[in-house]
């Protein structure tokens, strides 16, 4: 184990062989070499069952889609236990918010409330941006040999099959997929993170660690608040931001770009004072708040499953309606206690049978 000076006090577990990889693991080395596939031979596999991933496709608001790539039970608790005891081992940058313990939406947005100006970006398809390369770069820096961080890289990224883009794979429509392929299948064909595996997430935030220290300091130098939740960047400021923030979204996408990301730039809204400021769907113009339309929409709800039961308004056929309306009340409890307050006292009187 040979970390860099600033990863030499992380609080990682010591493998230095590929057989104490496989102990560690508590599968053989020949399992370890199978989930791992640093050939890719998993894409080429015609049969499904020979692969690790399940492959579901979302259709996005804006037209494009989104791959959901999900590991099998035994590659998921594999991947759960260099999670939870190597990747949360490691502090990540401050301005990063998601899917960190102890931090939220909330507290991503918290920090731009009643500011003058508020700038918001999205980087392009976040996860599959994340290549082999740069998670074994990522190992090695903890200080793993170079053969133990190329298996852990391995185990923790994919290559999706080719076949994944076919015809009525999912039941889309074939043009609809056609048209997204192209935008996608140069990335998703290469090793990358996959959107749905546990790692995926805090390895993401980890290799981002150099883009949010980069972009935390331009902010700094512009008298601005930076904050970020994944994919999404938030910005905002007072008088003096106000007049530079057109060019200081010009110099963040040219960060972005240095490393290795693409901003969505149709996503990209600048957001003044006297327009609902909104990050994450939590409105931050004065103090932290639901949107009205949502509040009122979900007071409707609640309030007609007190009038005429629960079933009534369960159209979607939600397997647990109850949870997912206690999740939503306790959603709009954790922005606006105050309105959560109110929705909790309407929930409470629902009549479940």
């Amino acid at each position: 184990m040979q970390p860099v000076a600033a990863a030499r006090n992380w609080p990682v577990p010591q493998i230095e062989s590929v057989g104490a990889l496989a102990d560690w693991l508590q599968i053989t080395p020949t399992e370890l070499q199978w989930f791992a596939d640093i050939k890719g031979l998993g894409g080429k596999k015609s049969s499904s069952k020979l692969r690790h991933y399940h492959y579901r496709v979302l259709a996005k608001q804006s037209g494009n889609i989104r791959l959901i790539e999900a590991p099998k039970p035994h590659l998921k608790e594999i991947q759960r236990r260099i999670l939870n005891e190597i990747c949360e081992k490691i502090p990540a940058h401050p301005s990063v918010h998601g899917f960190i313990k102890t931090r939220s939406i909330r507290t991503f947005a918290a920090p731009h409330a009643n500011k003058r100006v508020v700038l918001r970006m999205d980087l392009r398809d976040f996860f599959p941006s994340f290549l082999r390369a740069r998670i074994q770069a990522m190992f090695r820096t903890m200080g793993y040999p170079e053969s133990v961080a190329d298996l852990l890289g391995g185990l923790c990224t994919t290559i999706t099959p080719r076949d994944i883009w076919t015809r009525g794979a999912f039941g889309e429509d074939p043009l609809h997929l056609w048209e997204s392929r192209w935008q996608t299948q140069a990335i998703y064909f290469q090793p990358h993170l996959p959107q749905g595996a546990p790692t995926s997430p805090a390895l993401a935030n980890l290799c981002a660690y150099r883009l949010d220290c980069r972009l935390a300091g331009l902010a700094e130098a512009a008298g601005a608040t930076y904050t970020r939740y994944a994919d999404d960047l938030a910005f905002s400021g007072d008088e003096d931001f106000e007049k530079c923030v057109g060019r200081f979204s010009a110099h963040v996408a040219a960060i972005a770009d240095e490393e290795g990301f693409k901003v969505h730039h149709r996503k990209t809204r600048i957001m003044r004072h006297g327009v609902c400021q909104h990050l994450a769907g939590i409105v931050v113009n004065q103090h932290l708040n639901v949107r009205r339309t949502a509040f009122d929409r979900l007071k409707a709800v609640l309030t007609n499953c007190v009038r005429l039961g629960p079933a009534a308004q369960n159209r979607d056929a939600i397997p647990d309606f109850r949870l997912h309306l206690a999740g939503r009340v306790g959603f709009v409890e954790m922005i606006n206690p105050a309105k959560g307050s109110r929705l909790r006292a309407i929930f409470d009187h629902i009549q479940w049978t």
